[in-house]
């Protein structure tokens, strides 16, 4: 047997196969809630991304090179529209953050708006026509155990990590990145300096809504990849988690997602080699921990201590002067 079949090869491998759309949606909620703003329908907008992206490529003809693109756009303008829903509610109306993203995730969920218009257009019935196969990068997939692990992998796989590099670099080394940061610990004080707290808000949850759509996306190309009624099974609660589990950093996110991914990946794996454990149980331990992770920061001295924003989840109503 070779040494790229150890099952420790294996599961890192699938860790990052299966981690990649956790690591977009967990991206995007990053943005959001820097600004202040949480953002509870990030598993709507992944199932609006996902149901886009797979009705663009079934029904558009063309190479894949051409098809793709532009079905990660499309799951880019769906995610984004349902996060605008939610950025005017929240943001102009006041609306209370987590009923506003509860209601979006319920009416994009899987018994709502995404399934409909899969019905309409027919999805589901087969396999999507493009999606994203493993590459065989630099010719290195089968080198001993970096092999399977690093040069196997999608090209979504590879944008992601380009992405964790940039809202890094984004976040922590950039002006706009500090006025982001200013935003989401102290509205009242930015705006007295000239920071634009509503355009800001407005602009990060919505940006952050698109990567939700490429999350989704992932799903309906790389992982299934075919349309199914709540394909993202829970995965946009578990990106929530990230952020905390990650304190609002993308490095560490991304270590965060490789574990949860690792968990979901783990009955698969087990049961091809062999090894039975309940399937159940195999299968719970990424919500499980999940839920451990959030009654950990459910009051607000844990999450200070933890690193989130000052203002995240209250509404900014500037003062008249």
């Amino acid at each position: 047997m070779s040494i790229n079949d150890n099952i420790f090869v294996v599961i890192m491998a699938s860790a990052i196969f299966y981690g990649t759309p956790l690591v977009f949606a967990s991206l995007g909620e990053v943005f959001s809630e820097r600004s202040g703003v949480l953002n509870l329908g990030v598993e709507g907008m992944m199932l609006l991304g996902a149901v886009a992206a797979a009705c663009v490529s079934t029904n558009l003809g063309g190479p894949a090179v051409v098809v793709l693109p532009l079905a990660l756009l499309a799951a880019m303008v769906a995610a984004g529209l349902g996060a605008a829903i939610h950025a005017f509610l929240t943001i102009t109306l006041r609306v209370n953050q987590i009923i506003s993203g509860l209601a979006l995730t319920i009416f994009a969920g899987a018994a709502g708006l995404s399934s409909y218009l899969a019905g309409i257009w027919g999805l589901g019935k087969a396999p999507v026509s493009h999606q994203f196969l493993r590459l065989d990068l630099f010719g290195l997939a089968d080198a001993p155990i970096v092999g399977p692990i690093l040069f196997h992998q999608t090209l979504l796989t590879y944008i992601s990590w380009a992405l964790v590099i940039a809202a890094s670099f984004y976040l922590f080394k950039t002006r706009m990145g500090l006025h982001l940061r200013a935003v989401g610990e102290s509205p009242q004080t930015a705006d007295s300096v000239g920071i634009p707290v509503a355009r800001y808000r407005y602009g990060h949850v919505i940006f952050g809504g698109t990567f939700a759509g490429i999350a989704g996306a992932c799903f309906s190309l790389m992982i299934v990849p075919q349309w199914v009624d709540g394909m993202t099974a829970g995965q946009g609660w578990i990106a929530l988690a990230l952020v905390i589990f990650g304190f609002w950093r993308p490095d560490l996110m991304l270590v965060g997602a490789y574990l949860f991914g690792a968990l979901s990946s783990l009955s698969l794996t087990l049961q091809a080699r062999g090894i039975h454990i309940s399937t159940a149980l195999l299968t719970a331990l990424p919500y499980v921990m999940t839920i451990v992770v959030l009654v950990i920061v459910s009051n607000t001295a844990s999450r200070r201590q933890l690193g989130a924003p000052a203002a995240l989840g209250k509404p900014y109503e500037r003062e008249e002067r």
